[in-house]
């Protein structure tokens, strides 16, 4: 408890769920609380993205009367780092995923759905851009065939050279599961991915008690339905919290120029001193390290492609 002041406490108290309006939040005394903001903090000047509040969010919160009533939020710490996505509702405006995370998980599967590296690489920059260490986990390891196999070690490869971390599960299966949580014990992890991919699935072997409800792949559109709405933190049996996501279809890249984006390239960062030009674009600038180095493989085709499409993708005009 931080202060009681006539009929006021104060508490300090962590983000559990974001609906827009409303807010679950743990507080210090072990209390799950509805909450709400404060008038008066909607209208700080910091708060410039779409949810002035996010999951992993430390706040101060006040209770009046009735402990057990429901709460108004009067503060937000300083963030740690948070993650943001484009918003829903606008490409022009950023929206906080989560926040104080120590790691993300991006899930993907090979096939039922096909999650494209193009995807991968776009999490992949934001993960870089926000200071956030990134794993890949591959799903469904259970209905891979020999060609989906080979598919995943030149996957395997392209990332682990460049130092993210692959893992492939099952989670239907519970194949290589004491892989995850082990990598998730006493961390905040945020765990992304297209809808279908698995993440409930993943969710109740992680924490069966959750019991979050699964659909089925949409079979007209090969893509995956969604099955969360908003944002939600869950606490992990072994320690540590999980953040699950929305089943997100496309991941806009905001608060990125085209010049800075190469520098989100792990294995192009390394090189970029040795292109003979300071502004290389690394398309028809002359003597570009980058170009070379994917004419001679240490830079992966794949990867490179990527960095086109997201260059193209970044709008200018809103900076």
């Amino acid at each position: 408890m931080l202060l009681q002041h006539s009929n006021i406490l104060l508490l300090k108290a962590l983000i559990y769920k974001s609906t827009g309006s409303w807010y679950i939040a743990k507080c210090e005394d072990g209390i799950f609380r509805n909450c709400r903001i404060k008038g008066k903090l909607k209208l700080d000047r910091y708060i410039t993205s779409t949810n002035p509040i996010a999951v992993g969010d430390h706040v101060i919160v006040e209770l009046e009367s009735n402990p057990e009533d429901t709460a108004m939020i009067a503060a937000i710490e300083t963030r740690s780092n948070y993650l943001v996505r484009t918003s829903p509702h606008s490409k022009f405006q950023k929206h906080i995923v989560a926040s104080n995370l120590t790691q993300s998980i991006i899930l993907a599967t090979l096939k039922d759905p096909k999650t494209s590296l193009g995807f991968i690489d776009r999490f992949l920059v934001t993960c870089e851009a926000y200071h956030i260490p990134a794993i890949i986990v591959i799903n469904k390891s259970d209905t891979l065939d020999e060609i989906d196999k080979m598919y995943y070690q030149d996957i395997y490869s392209i990332y682990t050279k460049i130092g993210y971390p692959v893992h492939l599960i099952s989670a239907e299966k519970k194949i290589n599961m004491e892989t995850l949580h082990h990598l998730m014990k006493d961390k905040i992890t945020l765990l992304t991915g297209h809808s279908g991919v698995g993440k409930s699935t993943l969710i109740n072997q992680l924490i069966p008690a959750q019991d979050i409800r699964v659909q089925e792949v949409s079979d007209w559109s090969g893509k995956g339905m969604h099955t969360t709405t908003f944002a939600q933190m869950y606490d992990l049996p072994q320690g540590g919290q999980l953040i699950d996501t929305p089943g997100i279809r496309e991941l806009g890249i905001v608060d990125i120029n085209r010049a800075e984006l190469s520098g989100y390239f792990p294995e192009m960062k390394r090189i970029l001193q040795a292109c003979k030009y300071n502004n290389c674009n690394h398309f028809n600038t002359p003597h570009c390290a980058v170009k070379q180095a994917v004419i001679d493989g240490s830079i992966s085709q794949e990867r490179y492609i990527s960095y086109a499409k997201i260059f193209e993708s970044i709008d200018e005009k809103s900076y």
